[in-house]
């Protein structure tokens, strides 16, 4: 120490009432609020892996047994059903609602050109393309009950 060659040994050292500018204050500040919010993203990001890893457990599972999913749905109502005022949109499987769909409006265009002859073909020979192309066409030409739509 550089005391210690006048015959002073130090061995405490206290500093009192620090006047710090107001820059340097702020500056601190940020720096504290920056850790803050580090820390909580990380601890979000690890929150969210945890989640994924168990959404993907969860969909293996529900992959394996077809209807869990089936009974995860119904789950679902009973939960959303519990408040008497909620009106409630359940989706239906989307692939065979659309070709359901297609057959339908093909059997309705066929019905709307040929009104005495009911369709020869059951909808479920009818290739997906035809149907698509089918539907396509029936949202395009044709109003609700079949008859094509007039522009207003």
């Amino acid at each position: 120490m550089q005391t210690t060659d006048w015959g002073v040994v130090v061995t405490l050292v206290e500093l009192k009432d620090i006047q710090l500018p107001d820059s340097m204050k702020r500056a601190m500040a940020r720096q504290a609020e920056a850790e803050r919010e580090k820390r909580a993203k990380i601890i979000a990001a690890e929150g969210e892996s945890l989640a994924a890893g168990e959404l993907g457990a969860a969909s293996d599972i529900m992959m394996a047994h077809p209807l869990a999913l089936q009974l995860r749905n119904l789950q679902s109502l009973v939960e959303i059903g519990v408040d008497k005022n909620t009106t409630v949109v359940f989706p239906a499987p989307l692939m065979s609602t659309v070709q359901e769909l297609g057959g339908f409006l093909a059997r309705e265009a066929v019905a709307v050109t040929t009104p005495a002859r009911a369709p020869s073909t059951p909808a479920t020979s009818i290739p997906p393309a035809v149907e698509v192309a089918a539907t396509d066409a029936a949202f395009n030409t044709a109003g609700c009950n079949g008859v094509p739509a007039t522009r207003p």
